[in-house]
């Protein structure tokens, strides 16, 4: 697992090019998470940190949590996240991670759990077609069909895609496109789908795959090049038309 950063999503809004094309962004909200404990090889067997995000009050706190936190000389925090690293001697205790973590990146893993829709059919949930909507069906329009079987096996099996809860789950969407970063307002917009609803907490990691993926910048800048390079063949093959057409105009007049 990477380095990350938690946050809290916002909402929706359009960030415009200079080229004058829009692109629908989600705004995530971050706060700066602090280094809570080093964790090194001889004491757990691994390379960790132990960053804290958000505030909580003290009288919030169990009296073990109290010491942990009177302990480290810090205030209380409301998240602790457990990182590992390779290079433990690169963070130390007490330091602050920030927007800052992402600067050279330009996609981003993000994780949260998903807008809970409760009980759902299996129209809804797996995507099943459902019946005719002829007389003969009755009322079974939406009803999901057999699921078993005879005397042998006798039984559904498990995994079943059947009506159930939907939703409410931990989601990861891979390699989304960073748009913009605003450091002072501790900001990010980030192009793609966000798991979960608005106020949701929302973990966002370097990416973990590999990806040929260009940015939008690089689509546009790419775009305008050729509808420059377009123009300009166009407007060379224009004249030398227009040319050939003067001198076959002069030899018919002679």
């Amino acid at each position: 697992m990477s380095i990350g950063l938690i946050g809290k999503k916002i909402g929706m809004t359009r960030e415009f090019f200079d080229s004058g094309i829009s692109v629908p962004v989600t705004v995530l909200s971050i706060e700066k998470g602090r280094i809570i404990d080093i964790i090194t090889k001889e004491k757990r067997g691994y390379d960790a940190i132990k960053v804290g995000f958000g505030r909580l009050k003290s009288s919030k706190l169990t009296k073990q949590m109290k010491g942990f936190f009177a302990k480290k000389s810090t205030e209380p925090k409301k998240i602790l996240k457990e990182f590992r690293v390779d290079n433990i001697s690169e963070f130390k205790e007490g330091n602050e991670i920030g927007l800052e973590l992402f600067k050279d990146q330009k996609f981003v893993d993000v994780t949260s759990k998903t807008i809970g829709k409760g009980f759902a059919g299996v129209i809804k949930r797996h995507n099943f077609s459902g019946l005719g909507a002829s007389h003969g069906v009755s009322v079974s329009h939406r009803a999901m069909g057999s699921t078993g079987q005879n005397q042998d096996p006798g039984k559904v099996f498990k995994g079943k895609k059947m009506a159930g809860h939907m939703g409410d789950k931990f989601r990861t969407i891979q390699n989304l496109e960073i748009i913009k970063s605003d450091l002072e307002n501790n900001l990010i917009f980030i192009k793609g789908s966000v798991p979960g609803s608005k106020n949701s907490l929302v973990l966002i990691q370097k990416k973990s795959k590999k990806t040929n993926k260009k940015t939008t910048a690089e689509k546009i800048a790419k775009l305008q090049t050729e509808t420059i390079t377009s123009a300009a063949t166009t407007k060379t093959y224009d004249k030398k038309v227009s040319s050939t057409t003067k001198v076959e105009k002069k030899e018919v007049k002679k």
